[in-house]
């Protein structure tokens, strides 16, 4: 799962319905740039991974002792989660690993770490660095255990260790230590060095011709040019991904995100969104949708698509991957402040990370317990993160303590950031 966009976190925080703005900057995008994209009909990428899935399932029929082919049948799964992003595919690589696991009685690196991916991608964060931990002692490709150590540890917040794995794969002529380095760049808020080191990752794979990972590459580096204001390069990276696979739906998000929030253009970003989510089915895209709609003015599409989120995300099977989606939902309603307080503690508990005691904070704060939200926020978020969505909630618990020097000081470098927070949010710290 990606974790370096704001995309996903910008979530709906009150029900406020906004104009449109009628000094709309110049646009960066054409439709005839992407609207063949939208149209697509065939996934190729799709119709081989279930396949490849039927081939190696069958081979399991025939021969149940030939445990390698678990992990196979696992990758197939797993690419048909992150082409469709229907859970139930990457629950099913899960069982299939932990199979695979248990026959070499968790004694292979290879097979550990791919476990852990999965784990991962499903936000069980303390269960992935257990079994690195025992890739680790095993040492078999160290390098590529260490990688993904310094992955989980930044997720969990413990900075400490992750810069130390940072250190032990140092390599920049290698890939995968600058797109991390990219990665913890980002994290203590230098965007530069971040752009610079994932440029030079791009021009890498772009030599070796390598169509995944240049793809990856495209779209977290169109992320974060739109972190940094370079809004056409930002879609332009994005085209480039939907040029290798036409049914990126990251990518195609990412579009209507520009669209959205930087042109104003609400019904067409719902346009897109609309023809993503016909084959793409992660709940948070509905969020997004209820947020346009809300932009718009159109209360009844909002509610439909919160709703349809709630459903969605009532399948037991996404476990705590949508934790941080549901506080913030749940925050703002007077009726729900009490779950949102329980699943901001259990959040933290499965990583204690600024980001997670933001969410805390900001369920004090929509219960009203501003002294509460300003004491989590003091002692475990202010100087710890740079995303701009929880510098909001900081500016606002700051106002809200009458620490209005501070407040005022945040709400300056939040109005440079509305591109990444969109419409809804600028407007809400034009009040602070």
């Amino acid at each position: 799962m990606k974790t370096l966009n704001l995309i996903f976190f910008t979530l709906i925080l009150f029900v406020f319905g906004c104009k449109t703005n009628t000094n709309t900057p110049e646009l960066v995008s054409n439709v005839e740039d992407y609207k063949h994209y939208l149209q697509v009909n065939e996934d190729k990428i799709l119709g081989a991974a279930q396949q490849d899935y039927m081939f190696w399932e069958k081979k399991l029929e025939k021969e149940p002792n030939q445990f390698p082919y678990l992990g196979k049948a696992a990758a197939s799964q797993s690419l048909l989660f992150n082409k469709t992003g229907k859970i139930e595919y990457l629950i099913t690589a899960e069982k299939k690993l932990i199979a695979l696991n248990k026959a070499t009685n968790y004694n292979n690196s290879g097979y550990l770490r791919a476990l852990a991916r999965n784990y991962i991608s499903q936000h069980k964060f303390k269960d992935a660095l257990a079994l690195l931990e025992k890739a680790e002692i095993n040492g078999d490709r160290l390098k590529s255990t260490q990688k993904m150590l310094f992955d989980v540890y930044l997720e969990l917040g413990n900075v400490s260790e992750a810069k130390v794995y940072l250190d032990k794969i140092e390599n920049f002529s290698d890939f995968d230590f600058l797109i991390r380095k990219s990665k913890w760049s980002d994290h203590n808020g230098d965007l530069d060095k971040a752009i610079l080191y994932l440029e030079k990752a791009t021009e890498m794979v772009e030599v070796s011709k390598n169509k995944g990972l240049m793809q990856w590459a495209y779209t977290n580096l169109a992320d974060y040019y739109g972190h940094a204001g370079q809004i056409k390069a930002s879609y332009n990276n994005y085209l480039k991904a939907l040029n290798l696979d036409p049914n990126d739906a990251y990518a195609k998000k990412g579009i209507a995100w520009i669209i959205y929030s930087y042109e104003k253009n609400a019904d067409e970003a719902l346009r897109i969104l609309n023809a993503t989510t016909a084959n793409y089915f992660a709940p948070d895209y509905h969020l997004l949708k209820a947020e346009i709609a809300e932009f718009k003015g159109d209360t009844v599409l909002k509610q439909k698509e919160i709703a349809a989120y709630r459903k969605a995300v009532e399948n037991d099977l996404y476990g705590d991957m949508y934790n941080k989606y549901n506080v913030l939902l749940f925050a703002e309603n007077k009726t729900k402040t009490a779950t949102a307080l329980k699943i901001a503690n259990k959040e933290i508990n499965n990583r204690p990370t600024a980001q997670s005691y933001d969410l805390l904070a900001w369920t004090h704060f929509n219960q009203g317990e501003t002294a509460d939200a300003l004491e989590v926020i003091e002692n475990h978020v202010a100087g710890k993160t740079f995303e701009p969505e929880v510098l909001y909630h900081m500016a606002e618990i700051y106002k809200a303590n009458g620490k209005l020097d501070v407040a005022q000081v945040l709400k300056n470098e939040l109005l440079e950031s509305s591109f990444e927070l969109g419409p809804i949010i600028i407007e809400h710290i034009k009040n602070i």
